[in-house]
């Protein structure tokens, strides 16, 4: 069995999720029967594709829960897709042991300052909830910035930035050996724009809850 997914097996089951890449995985069965389903992927919500083979046949898995069964050494059935309810019935207890996939929070800043806007604002809330919600929490923080300005002084304006926000989540509660704090200043850009263009989305920090 051919994946480009990542495996779970339990038993004569195995649980496939979306990504990219192309690894080999051998099929696991302890009754001789495989169960493959192909559900998007935890972290990006990315469907992906599988391809299960033996010497007998293939099938590809290119949808959100489409399914194959291998049964021996016999080709593998034609593609089927199961219920929310099904997958849930099947897969819980893989489901559920999962770590949480990544936050990701997008905090914007007024033109010209370190103000954030009232929006990006109320968004720290939520970045708490979400490192409360894992066991062992690592938050990045990433400032950026847009192009106006120099390369040297943008990229200490995005550390700016980013140290702003680390102050701010310490303040409503967050450890602050828990935050990574960098800057990419102008390097990567949201919006792409030329030289010297008053980009509001780019003058941003990211942050990461994992």
């Amino acid at each position: 069995m051919n994946a480009c997914a990542r495996v779970l097996a339990t038993g004569a089951i195995a649980l496939a999720f979306g990504c990219v890449g192309r690894p080999t995985i051998a099929p696991r069965s302890a009754a001789g029967v495989t169960l493959v389903v192909l559900l998007p992927d935890p972290d990006t919500g990315l469907v992906g594709r599988a391809v299960v083979s033996n010497d007998a046949g293939t099938v590809e898995l290119a949808s959100a829960r489409a399914s194959t069964v291998v049964l021996g050494h016999t080709a593998p059935a034609a593609v089927s897709t199961l219920g929310n309810d099904q997958v849930q019935q099947l897969f819980a207890d893989a489901i559920d042991a999962l770590p949480i996939p990544p936050r990701h929070f997008t905090l914007n800043f007024e033109f010209d300052s370190n103000e954030l806007t009232a929006t990006s604002r109320a968004l720290l809330v939520d970045v708490l909830a979400a490192v409360k919600a894992i066991r062992v929490p690592e938050v990045e923080v990433i400032g950026h910035t847009d192009t106006i300005g120099s390369k040297l002084n943008n990229a200490a304006l995005g550390l700016r930035r980013a140290e702003l926000i680390r102050r701010l989540l310490v303040d409503i509660g967050l450890g602050e050996s828990l935050i990574k704090v960098t800057s990419h200043g102008e390097s990567d850009l949201l919006i792409p724009t030329a030289d010297g263009v008053a980009e509001p989305r780019n003058r941003r920090v990211e942050i990461t809850v994992r």
